[in-house]
């Protein structure tokens, strides 16, 4: 099983292949390798089209995550019965939106991409955070993928700080 990484904007410069070793880190990291998981990278228009559609939140957004087990509680992985169910869901990136605030910031977009989409792992993987517990739980579980990419990489990656990524 695999990654599909697709690149469907062409407003920001991307290194697809250092997005997938990262997405592959993260998934050793938690134990999934077993499972499908799409990620794709769209512009400003895209990713707001598909908030308006599925959140009514006609604005940009940094990350969506559309699960394949949407009742999965925080911290179980999936049973999957068939071959084909062995899917965990995509997460769409809004890649112009995060560049814009990694200039705003001066970060690097390839390592807010890693973590963003460690974030939309967490809710791909049944991590909500619609009160203060559960998002407390989710940043639990961001710290500890991003502590120990970090320990495989050498990198300094950090979980999201605003509550609000899916929120928004």
């Amino acid at each position: 099983m695999g990654v599909v990484l697709r690149n469907l904007q062409n407003v920001v410069p991307l290194r697809r292949a250092r997005l997938r070793k990262d997405v592959e880190t993260l998934r050793h990291i938690l134990g999934i390798q077993k499972f499908d998981l799409g990620v794709i990278c769209v512009d400003n228009r895209k990713i707001q089209r598909i908030n308006n559609i599925y959140r009514k939140k006609n604005m940009p957004t940094d990350v969506l995550s559309f699960p394949f087990y949407e009742e999965l509680r925080p911290g179980k992985l999936p049973c999957p019965i068939y071959r084909d169910e062995l899917n965990l869901g995509d997460i769409f990136l809004g890649v112009e939106y995060l560049m814009k605030q990694c200039q705003q910031q001066s970060q690097d977009l390839h390592g807010i991409l890693t973590s963003v989409t460690a974030h939309g792992i967490c809710h791909l993987l049944g991590y909500r955070h619609e009160t203060e517990e559960e998002w407390k739980e989710m940043l639990q579980k961001e710290s500890y993928i991003l502590n120990e990419f970090n320990r495989f990489t050498g990198r300094q990656l950090v979980p999201l700080t605003k509550k609000c990524s899916q929120d928004r």
